[in-house]
């Protein structure tokens, strides 16, 4: 019997209560395909900054290593300011690791009602991959005359060929393998930023050209925008720099009924390190500690994870039984307009999974 090491940082606010009942759900299904899963937990974030000043340990991509595969529950507290969070757990753990590409897929799951007007189950179904590496969030800059009047910040983009084009590559090898509309757009702003965007667009013609069966689609992040609440059914693989990929990430996971079923993963498409999963809608502290979070994107993303460490069918399993869950609109959280708790939504997924 095959074991893998799941590394699981449940964070803060929400974090805490999702995590554990992803764990409750791959337990489920190591059960019924002759795999075990050994979970290493990890108590950092805010708490962790609270008493030793800073969000995880100095060795902590060290102990990540060895492990399969990472989940995460979210990173976040109101007591301690974003930049600081982010920069102090989740975004070392991405460069360390060279976790290029970030995978969230927006799907109407029948059942589910969008804020949008006309799209029904099954209407909506595109991935946005976002360049998880460099762009916008390099990190690149500093301060000078910090915390006087005449204070200046430099915040440096940083795109490069490499980067690039292995992010436009690998979206359209996915659009490839979903055999879907056999689509990818691309998400620029070359009218406006005439370097790095134009450097953006070269390079995804050229990778075009080595994919002569899939369509191709540039637009204007604006455009881009608009045409997600427009026209979303007409998207199948949606590839963006940094801070693109995570703007238009949100808006996809609204119009799929709420940010309680946006999953993603964090990945090394060469699997030379640990890849991350994690739900998108962060530590909420606003519901935090109250038991009606919705747990399916963690779910969700954990059959992400299975699915990564090629348990196809398993992966499929978890995500049918979701599904069978959101299509009998019996059993949902808050977010979704019932009054379910997040133990009894996963008591009703492991139901599902028999």
């Amino acid at each position: 019997m095959k074991t893998f090491t799941i590394a699981t940082i449940a964070g803060d606010g929400v974090g805490i209560e999702v995590v554990p009942q992803a764990k409750r759900v791959l337990e489920k299904i190591a059960k019924k395909h002759a795999v075990t899963f050994s979970f290493q937990d990890f108590d950092w974030g805010a708490e962790h900054f609270f008493r030793w000043g800073r969000m995880m340990p100095a060795g902590a991509i060290d102990l990540l290593q060895p492990c399969d595969a990472i989940l995460l529950g979210a990173v976040g507290h109101p007591d301690i300011p974003d930049h600081t969070t982010l920069n102090g757990l989740l975004l070392p753990i991405r460069r360390a690791f060279d976790l290029y590409a970030n995978v969230r897929p927006a799907y109407l799951y029948p059942g589910v009602e969008s804020p949008l007007a006309k799209p029904r189950g099954g209407e909506i179904d595109f991935v946005v991959v976002r360049e998880n590496t460099e762009g916008e969030y390099a990190q690149v800059g500093g301060f000078v005359y910090h915390l006087q009047p005449e204070e200046v910040a430099i915040q440096t983009s940083v795109f490069t060929r490499r980067g690039i084009e292995r992010i436009v590559r690998f979206a359209f090898d996915l659009a490839v393998k979903r055999d879907k509309k056999k689509r990818v757009t691309s998400i620029t702003k070359s009218n406006a930023q005439g370097f790095s965007m134009v450097l953006w667009d070269r390079t995804f013609q050229d990778v075009a050209a080595e994919y002569p069966a899939v369509e191709t689609e540039s637009l204007l992040v604006d455009a881009a925008a608009m045409n997600f609440i427009r026209r979303p059914e007409s998207f199948d693989v949606v590839v963006g720099s940094n801070l693109f990929g995570d703007i238009l990430s949100d808006i996809s996971a609204i119009i799929i009924g709420s940010m309680g079923l946006a999953a993603s993963a964090n990945l090394d498409p060469l699997r030379r390190f640990p890849s991350l999963f994690e739900p998108v809608h962060g530590s909420a502290p606003d519901i935090a500690g109250r038991g009606v979070v919705n747990p399916l994107a963690t779910i969700l993303s954990a059959a992400m994870l299975l699915d990564h460490l090629q348990m196809t069918d398993a992966a499929r399993a978890v995500e049918e039984a979701v599904a069978a869950v959101l299509a009998g609109r019996k059993v949902r959280t808050p977010d979704l307009g019932g009054t379910s708790s997040t133990e009894e939504v996963t008591g009703a997924v492991l139901e599902k999974l028999g």
